[in-house]
């Protein structure tokens, strides 16, 4: 996908968050623990979304973080533009001119996915993916990360 990575650890927070009872927050240890985001660099994250009021952040004892408006309110294109992912990517080749007066052969294709996407970003909100147990600490929002060996012994069972 397209998306970096940082833009995608934001839409896990904020999947997290959003599927949180009214008044509830996550310590940045248990947000960083549901998402499997490493905590050092989920904090650089929701500085982001703190910055851009998505997301409120309280220090201390009894802090955390929760969703600074309701799910409903907040569109993933908010997210993504906190984070600074931009939607407006260039040529799926990488040429520098490809346009609609100057198209690379894949230039019809990629501007139908980069309208789509953009549809999905700026209709769709968080209170469209919160409706679930998603993030729940029983279901995390990411699958655990392989472990390498049994990532090797998968491949091989697969060729």
């Amino acid at each position: 996908m397209f998306l970096n990575q940082t833009a995608v650890y934001g839409l896990r927070a904020m999947a997290i968050l959003a599927g949180l009872a009214p008044g509830e927050s996550l310590t940045a240890a248990e947000l960083s623990r549901r998402t499997r985001v490493p905590q050092q660099y989920l904090s650089k994250v929701m500085r982001k979304l703190v910055l851009a009021r998505l997301v409120r952040g309280q220090r201390g004892h009894g802090g955390g973080f929760s969703l600074g408006r309701p799910p409903r309110d907040i569109r993933l294109l908010d997210v993504l533009t906190a984070v600074d992912q931009s939607l407006e990517s260039g040529c799926v080749f990488g040429f520098d001119s490809c346009d609609l007066a100057n198209p690379c052969v894949l230039h019809p294709i990629w501007s139908r996915l980069k309208e789509c996407t953009g549809h999905w970003a700026t209709e769709s909100t968080l209170a469209d993916i919160s409706n679930g147990p998603v993030g729940s600490p029983e279901q995390p929002v990411a699958p655990e990360p392989a472990k390498p060996a049994a990532a090797r012994a998968q491949r091989r069972r697969q060729k």
